[in-house]
C-alpha cells in the first residue's frame, strides 16, 4: 500500500499517495533546522532539493520533542518557540519548492557514475550530491526498563517522553524524571501551570544549567515543585491505563508514593545511526568528521552539516548548523558545476522567488 508523502510545491504543502522515483540535484537527509535551511541555501544557488526524514513531520527534535519550548540564541529572534522556528524555516524554504519524503528512514545509499541513489521503503531518490543533516541520526527515547506495566500507561498517554503540547499538563500532578536540562527546563516551565510538579533524579546533583537549577530550587522553596533525590522510578499504579500514583525507590530500597496523573521521562535519546555506518563515511561515536571549510566528508559528493558534523572547535548550536548550510551550498555548486565561479550573492540584491519585485 502506498505511503503518504508530503510534497511541497510553490510554497504549499500537500499529501499525496505515491511510490515514486525522484531525480534532484541535492538529497538532504534530515528535516531538522539545519536541513531546512540547507533547502534555502541550495535553492538560492538554483539547485533542486528532496528532503528525507524518518520522522512523520519536519523539524527534527524541535518538532518531535519540544515545539513549545522557547529558544533564545537564534539571531534576530530574542525569543522564539521551537515550533515557530520550524514554521519559519519551512516558509523560508518554500519558494524553492522542496519535496519532503517523511515517515521513512533512508535504508541504503548507492553510487554509480557520480549519481547517488537513496532508498526508503517506498521511494528512490537520485541526486548529484547528498547532504546529511541528521542531528544525531535516528533517535528513540530512553525508557525506564524497570517498570513492568509501562506499555499500558504509554498507550494511554499517561507516560510520555516529550512534551509537545504543554497545555495538556495544565492543572495536572506531573512527575518529571531526569536530571538534565530537558527535565529541569520543563519543571520550571510547568510549575506555573501544573497543579504540582515532582522532580525525580537518582543523584543529588544535576546536569542542567546553573541558572535553571537555581530557579528550580526557588520554586521548590515556594512549594511549586517537590524534589525527590536520590530516587528513581520503581512502579506505576492506576486503572485502564490512567496513572494515579508513582512509586519511587532510593538506593537503599526505601520507597515513597507520589500521587500523579502524568509521568514525563527525560532520560535523553538513544542514538541510532541507521545505515550510515555502512556508507564508508568514517562515522564514529555518532558523528562524521568533515572538512570545516567545505563540510565535505571523506566520500566525494557527500556532505554533512548540523550536530552530526564534527571538526575541531565545533560548537553544537542551531546557529552553527545554519552557517554550515551556507558553506555546504558553496560546495554543492563546486561539485555539480565546477566550471562556475562561486560568487557570494546577497539576498537583499538577488531577492527570493515569490517576494515583491522578484519574478
Amino acid at each position: 500500500m502506498p505511503t503518504l508523502s508530503r510534497i511541497a510545491r510553490k510554497g504549499q504543502a500537500a499529501y499525496v499517495a505515491c511510490m515514486s522515483n525522484y531525480v534532484t540535484d541535492v538529497a538532504i537527509i534530515g528535516a531538522g533546522p539545519s536541513g531546512l535551511f540547507m533547502v534555502f541555501e541550495a535553492g538560492f544557488l538554483g539547485y533542486k532539493t528532496v528532503v528525507l526524514d524518518a520522522l512523520p513531520q519536519i523539524g527534527g527534535q524541535l518538532a518531535a520533542l519540544y515545539p513549545e519550548k522557547p529558544i533564545y540564541d537564534v539571531p534576530g529572534h530574542p525569543h522564539i518557540l521551537a515550533g515557530d522556528l520550524v514554521k519559519n524555516l519551512e516558509a523560508q524554504a518554500a519558494p524553492y519548492s522542496p519535496t519532503y519524503l517523511l515517515g521513512e528512514p533512508v535504508e541504503s545509499m548507492d553510487e554509480a557514475e557520480g549519481v547517488f541513489t537513496l532508498q526508503t521503503a517506498s521511494h528512490s531518490v537520485q541526486a548529484k550530491v547528498v547532504v546529511i543533516a541528521g542531528g544525531g541520526g535516528m533517535f528513540t527515547p530512553r525508557k525506564p526498563t524497570q517498570l513492568d506495566n509501562l506499555a499500558a500507561f504509554e498507550a494511554s498517554g499517561s507516560v510520555r517522553y516529550a512534551i509537545t503540547k504543554k497545555h495538556e499538563l495544565s492543572g495536572k500532578d506531573v512527575v518529571l524524571a531526569g536530571g538534565g536540562d530537558s527535565a529541569l527546563d520543563w519543571a520550571v516551565e510547568l510549575a506555573h501551570i501544573a497543579r504540582h510538579v515532582h522532580v525525580v533524579h537518582r543523584r543529588n546533583d544535576f546536569r542542567a544549567a546553573e541558572a535553571t537549577v537555581a530557579e528550580m530550587m526557588r520554586l521548590v522553596e515556594a512549594g511549586k515543585i517537590s524534589l525527590h533525590t536520590p530516587f528513581q522510578l520503581d512502579a506505576l499504579s492506576g486503572e485502564n491505563g490512567q496513572l494515579t500514583e508513582v512509586r519511587l525507590a532510593d538506593l537503599d530500597g526505601a520507597t515513597r508514593n507520589v500521587a500523579a496523573t502524568e509521568l514525563v521521562c527525560c532520560f535523553g535519546l538513544a542514538p541510532n545511526s541507521g545505515p550510515l555506518s555502512n556508507w564508508d563515511l568514517g562515522l564514529e561515536k555518532g558523528v562524521l568528521p568533515v572538512d570545516r571549510s567545505t563540510m565535505a566528508t571523506r566520500r566525494a559528493g557527500v556532505l554533512c552539516i548540523g550536530d552530526m558534523a564534527h571538526y575541531e572547535g565545533k560548537v553544537a548550536l542551531i546557529l552553527t548548523g545554519f552557517a554550515e548550510a551556507a558553506v555546504a551550498a558553496k560546495t554543492v555548486q563546486a561539485h555539480i558545476n565546477p566550471e562556475r565561479k562561486y560568487r557570494v550573492q546577497y539576498s537583499t540584491s538577488k531577492g527570493v522567488p515569490g517576494t515583491p519585485g522578484v519574478a
